[in-house]
């Protein structure tokens, strides 16, 4: 990781206005909601994407070189998880937009924040990578599926969260089945997820896909998938 003067402008903007817009009042619930032993600084989340957004208006990064220095250096910088959110913020820039050789920056962020908020904030820029790079993404993810990190393995499962009709329905399934058994709540969550959200695109797969793995999916699982299908 190389900072710039560029990367040093931006993340002091950033940080400058997430304290200018603290809430000592809310910081201590939103830490206690995440159970984050990092403490927070009580900034929605609405409001630091637009801290973002004009920080990096003031200061843009000048390549994606910058803009990938800028998000490792704020996000392993850290000292609230606003500050994290803000980072994964930036990865939202336009100049990362399709581009492959965020995967690696996105992976560890899955890995070092290892929490839900963070893990699902990032989960659609996977699925935006796929979109552009199946044949690159596809294997990855069927890895990822499998990996020994049960966050990997959610980001997996929920990459496909908001494809729509694009959803690769044999990777959906992949990625789901190596976690039916999984007893990990969050894995379980992300399953019935996955399966509700595909279900407003094609409610006739999901119902089958349930069908054919209802002993094997947990009760979670199933009544998520089945939220929003009749009986």
């Amino acid at each position: 990781m190389v900072t710039t003067e560029g990367t040093t402008e931006l993340i002091d903007a950033i940080r400058g206005r997430l304290q200018a817009a603290a809430d000592p009042g809310r910081a201590a619930g939103a830490q206690a909601y995440m159970k984050s032993q990092m403490p927070s600084l009580g900034v929605r989340v609405p409001e630091v994407r637009g801290i973002v957004k004009a920080a990096a208006a003031a200061h843009p990064p000048g390549s994606l070189a910058d803009l990938q220095s800028t998000v490792l250096a704020l996000w392993r910088s850290a000292s609230f998880r606003d500050e994290r959110y803000a980072a994964i913020e930036l990865t939202g820039l336009k100049l990362a937009a399709g581009e492959l050789s965020m995967l690696a920056l996105y992976e560890e962020i899955i890995r070092t924040g290892a929490w839900w908020d963070l893990v699902d904030g990032v989960a659609h820029r996977l699925g935006a990578l796929l979109q552009a790079h199946r044949a690159e993404l596809t294997p990855v993810l069927g890895r990822w599926s499998r990996d020994d990190d049960f966050w990997v393995r959610r980001a997996a499962i929920t990459a496909q969260l908001g494809a729509k009709a694009a959803t690769d329905t044999a990777l959906l399934a992949a990625v789901i089945e190596a976690n039916l058994h999984d007893p990990e709540f969050f894995i379980r969550k992300a399953i019935g997820w996955a399966l509700r959200q595909y279900a407003r695109t094609d409610p006739a797969w999901v119902r089958a896909f349930v069908q054919r793995h209802w002993d094997d999916l947990s009760p979670l699982s199933r009544k998520e998938a089945l939220r929003n299908l009749a009986a």
